[in-house]
């Protein structure tokens, strides 16, 4: 996989609110200044799940006890890269929310996220999170210097 990565992505949920990450602690992030998930890359052997729960622990301080597996969104930033994101949500964990190295951890409602500054391509799967009924859902999101140019779910292309 020439230039391509796995990452994990969740969104932890606590009383209609979405537990977000305001990335501005990072040198050379190409998240800087956006709302984001939690979550990172594979290392070694992992799994995605088992990325997700180290991922959760090392940005959060918090132990996932009850997750699911949402979707797998290609996340196209420039032409030579991709990064296969395993989208999940989580609505158990335990232990202290901690200061993260990467950014600020802020508990949003739901319904006030898409007035956050976010990836135009999160605003597309997002609402599919938020339902609890929401398909599992394979999505595309290409970018050209920051913009969503095109869009691909489930088979569908959709140019932007």
């Amino acid at each position: 996989m020439n230039g391509s990565k796995i990452t994990t992505l969740c969104y932890i949920e606590r009383d209609g609110k979405y537990l977000m990450l305001y990335r501005n602690k990072k040198k050379n992030d190409i998240n800087e200044g956006k709302w984001i998930g939690v979550g990172g890359h594979l290392e070694g052997t992992e799994s995605p799940g088992e990325c997700l729960e180290r991922e959760v622990k090392e940005e959060t301080g918090l132990t996932l006890t009850s997750y699911r597996f949402r979707g797998i969104v290609t996340f196209v930033p420039s032409p030579e890269e991709a990064e296969y994101m395993c989208v999940y949500t989580a609505d158990g964990f335990e232990g202290e929310l901690r200061e993260c190295s990467e950014g600020e951890l802020c508990w949003i409602e739901k319904e006030k996220i898409g007035e956050l500054s976010l990836w135009e391509g999160d605003r597309l799967f997002l609402p599919l999170l938020m339902k609890e009924d929401g398909p599992f859902f394979s999505m595309k999101l290409v970018y050209d210097g920051g913009k969503l140019v095109h869009v691909r779910m489930d088979g569908e292309a959709e140019e932007r």
